[in-house]
């Protein structure tokens, strides 16, 4: 008996061996393409040239870090991406809170407050997530054109926002949707009006999946490319498309430390909210999956 026991015991620890083992190996796999980045972008150009991707550095150096923030040429410009990615984050702040609260009331609206067609209202609503960005470029410029929001941080807002609700909507909504009705009802006999009952009853409960809708929302936009480089001038541009100017700039020797520099403090943010924040967006997705 003791015999079989132990056979099991060691099987076990085998089989968590070699899921350990395959689970580093794959973070290994997905971690090398950003190890060639940092790693590259503290070289000097001359081991660039004479080494390969996955040679240490000789000689470290912060100076391409330096260039890219200030002095890399995004354009006929060459200002570095320092100033877009101030640009990145007054676009990405505004547009996170407020599709995040309008999304919060929207699934409010609809789980505790249903009125005739809200079903329909959601499916709507929920196609919008379904929407390809290039079908609205066209509709969306000359909107911000009669809004006066043309090449401006604020159009960008707004174009965020309403590409935003959609998503933030589905994730309040079926978050909502496993909070008893009977808190709700309870309130309502007590007098209390729609805002109190969302400030008092809904939100104080909404943590996780705020979380979900601020990660998703900052990464979604922190990324886009194509609403930045068409609807924005090139002093509202967010640094994805400044990354792209810098890149696509050819002022003689390819600075490739330079260039990897700058898609590395384009990648930060985003890096530190996965970090820092990946755990509570699994917990926050799931949180509302099972009702009771």
């Amino acid at each position: 008996m003791d015999n079989v026991i132990r056979r099991r015991t060691l099987g076990a620890r085998l089989a968590r061996l070699a899921l350990y083992a395959a689970l580093l190996l794959a973070a290994l796999f997905y971690l090398l393409p950003l190890a060639v980045m940092l790693i590259t972008s503290v070289k000097p150009l001359d081991e660039i040239s004479a080494g390969s991707l996955l040679a240490l550095p000789q000689s470290p150096t912060l100076v391409p870090w330096a260039k890219a923030w200030g002095e890399a040429c995004t354009g006929m410009r060459c200002e570095g991406v320092g100033g877009y990615f101030w640009n990145s984050f007054a676009i990405v702040i505004p547009a996170v809170a407020i599709s995040t609260v309008v999304g919060a009331l929207n699934g409010y609206a609809l789980t505790k407050w249903r009125f005739r067609g809200s079903e329909l209202l959601f499916g709507l609503m929920l196609f919008g997530c379904f929407i390809p960005f290039q079908v609205v470029l066209l509709p969306m410029a000359q909107t911000l054109g009669w809004l006066g929001l043309s090449s401006s941080r604020a159009g960008l807002v707004l174009v965020h926002v309403i590409f935003g609700i959609a998503f933030t909507t589905l994730f309040f909504r079926n978050f909502y949707v496993a909070v008893p009705t009977e808190l709700v009802s309870a309130a309502k006999l007590d007098g209390a009006g729609f805002f109190r009952i969302f400030w008092r009853i809904l939100l104080p409960v909404s943590a996780p999946i705020i979380v979900v809708s601020v990660i998703w929302q900052f990464t979604q936009i922190w990324n886009d490319f194509l609403f930045g480089v068409a609807f924005s001038a090139h002093d509202t541009q967010p640094v994805t498309v400044a990354l792209n100017n810098l890149v696509n700039t050819s002022t003689g020797v390819r600075e490739y430390n330079v260039d990897m520099a700058a898609a590395m403090i384009a990648a930060l943010p985003t890096l530190v909210v996965y970090v820092l924040a990946g755990k509570y967006f699994v917990r926050g997705l799931t949180a509302g999956s099972v009702k009771g």
